[in-house]
């Protein structure tokens, strides 16, 4: 798996008590740590030579062969490898060591949605002071705001997840559906989908956050504005109610399958056909091929769909890792995180587990763009989720506290799935909640 394949989003609804805890007390919960450093590139080499050891608390598949890798081509590191959990487990777990002011790993696994909580309260490195932004033009623009916020950098980008439409190409040409290039024409796709076979749909959507806000995202909404401790959220504007005047017609007109995702009646969806597209991130290939082999040869992909057949996606999953104020050795910690996101060997042994990259060399080299897969009947999709990679719309901010406000997505804005009802209410129930723990954090929090 990816760094957020199942992590969150549409992988996973973190609950609400593991939220709450995650938080720890909003903008009380500030990192008593000291340490983070300050230094340059050179400072990094120096300490690459002197050697010592670090921790690393990571969940990806990769992450043991890298390590191994880099003490390797650096045999006085030692880098202690830890599993802490997924996504949400080891946050709360990381959480717990900035409340109490010891116990952080050097450096940890952070989802580009989580990251604005761990900078806000104080507990990264900025690795600024390490030169680091020195490599701003390794990756794609998506990426490295994700991991840039109030003009400090707080991590390195590792992958990315860049929107675009899986689709059945089977169940496309025994319906006779052209692949759709805009939203008008997907729901005509559905329709004309479901009526000929009320068994199939033209996707599964029971609510989540994660897709929820890539959706506003894609369709221009800006909901979640942020400067330092003052919020603002407007989850009725133009791009969102762009988004919902699609959606509902989809989930009003009960056009979309109430399969839930990621479990056994899911896979088996996506295999024989009940379930025809999958609008999600460029992690997605590598779950196909491993758990939907029954369906070998028939998927293809296409860009997302428009509303106004302008290229532009959003960003489905992804993180990168930061360095942890609490650091002894913060200098040998970015040096590391330097090599494991940088370092060709590195960034070869990720794209090897099944990563999609956030660096513009690996998504613009032929071996990785012209790689014709069989599992698509050949298609070079690479060249698709390339291209997706360079379409992420700009200006999109997560919340302070997303984590919580994705934990409550279920008991809000689910509720109009269940009741295939407006999604607009449903956002509105979600905003209010999210003002008022913004508030009971300490954020200064308006509504737009």
């Amino acid at each position: 798996m990816t760094l957020m394949r199942r992590g969150s989003g549409i992988r996973r609804i973190a609950t609400v008590v593991a939220a709450a805890a995650l938080i720890g007390g909003g903008l009380a919960a500030c990192s008593t740590g000291t340490s983070g450093g300050s230094g340059s590139s050179s400072d990094l080499d120096a300490a690459l030579k002197a050697g010592g050891t670090i921790t690393y608390w990571s969940w990806t598949p990769s992450a043991k062969a890298q390590v191994a890798a880099f003490e390797k081509a650096y045999p006085k590191v030692t880098v202690k490898l830890v599993n802490a959990g997924t996504g949400n487990d080891e946050y709360t777990k990381l959480q717990n060591t900035v409340k109490a002011g010891s116990g952080a790993p050097d450096v940890a696994q952070i989802e580009y949605y989580a990251l604005p909580q761990f900078a806000l309260s104080g507990a990264l490195a900025d690795l600024k002071s390490y030169g680091l932004d020195s490599l701003q033009s390794h990756y794609t623009a998506s990426t490295w705001n994700s991991v840039s916020i109030g003009g400090k950098l707080y991590g390195l980008p590792q992958d990315s997840g860049p929107m675009a439409m899986f689709y059945n190409k089977k169940v496309f040409d025994q319906y006779g559906l052209a692949v759709p290039t805009t939203w008008d024409e997907y729901i005509a796709d559905a329709k004309k989908l479901t009526a000929a076979d009320p068994t199939k749909f033209i996707t599964a959507d029971t609510g989540d956050a994660g897709f929820t806000t890539s959706m506003i995202w894609q369709a221009g909404g800006r909901p979640f504005t942020v400067s330092g401790s003052d919020v603002t959220l407007n989850l009725a504007d133009s791009g969102t109610k762009k988004w919902t005047n699609t959606w509902n017609q989809l989930l009003q007109g009960h056009l979309l399958s109430t399969i839930p995702a990621w479990g056994d009646e899911w896979y088996k969806g996506l295999g024989n056909g009940t379930i025809a597209t999958l609008i999600t991130g460029a992690w997605m290939p590598g779950v196909l091929e491993s758990s939907v082999t029954a369906a070998s040869g028939d998927w293809r992909v296409a860009p997302i769909p428009t509303y106004d057949g302008k290229a532009v996606t959003a960003e489905n999953g992804g993180g990168g890792q930061s360095v942890l104020k609490q650091s002894k050795n913060p200098a040998l910690a970015a040096a590391f995180l330097r090599w494991l996101n940088s370092d060709p060997t590195s960034i070869k042994t990720f794209l090897a587990s099944g990563g999609f990259p956030s660096t513009v060399a690996e998504l613009k080299a032929s071996s990785f763009a012209d790689q014709s897969v069989a599992y698509f009947g050949g298609q070079k999709i690479n060249q698709v989720l390339g291209d997706a990679a360079s379409t992420v719309a700009t200006g999109w901010s997560y919340l302070p506290y997303q984590v919580y406000a994705n934990s409550i997505f279920g008991d809000t804005v689910g509720q109009a799935y269940s009741s295939s009802s407006d999604l607009n209410a449903g956002l509105s129930t979600w905003q209010s909640q999210l003002l008022s723990y913004g508030k009971q954090q300490g954020f200064t929090v308006k509504a737009g």
